[in-house]
């Protein structure tokens, strides 16, 4: 290989690096129990309860700088999960309050 060659191999990791992390969809997460997700839901949305958040989420996203976004049902399991994960090290976490505002901050 000359150095073109990697040069030009270099730059596209790169790229694909920067935008598959940049410009990837947040990751959304109902911390509601599963009765209140069987009621109501949000379709594509992932659900683990608040008091699993944490050993769930580093298990599916270990990357900490994951862009992250809670609910529930009024935002109070939320900010628990919230505050679970950023003391587990996330940094890209938001709680968006309850069902409700997950859907009105989509559309």
């Amino acid at each position: 290989m000359n150095i073109k060659s990697i040069t030009y191999a270099v730059t596209l990791a790169i790229g694909v690096l920067f935008f598959s992390t940049s410009y990837a969809d947040p990751v959304w997460i109902d911390v509601r129990s599963l009765p209140e997700n069987k009621i109501d839901s949000i379709k594509g949305d992932i659900r683990i309860t608040h008091t699993d958040i944490v050993a769930e989420i580093s298990k599916i996203y270990p990357d900490k700088n994951t862009e992250i976004r809670l609910y529930c049902r009024s935002g109070g399991r939320a900010g628990k999960a919230l505050l679970a994960l950023k003391k587990a090290g996330y940094n890209n976490v938001q709680n968006v309050g309850g069902i409700d505002d997950a859907r009105k901050v989509r559309n």
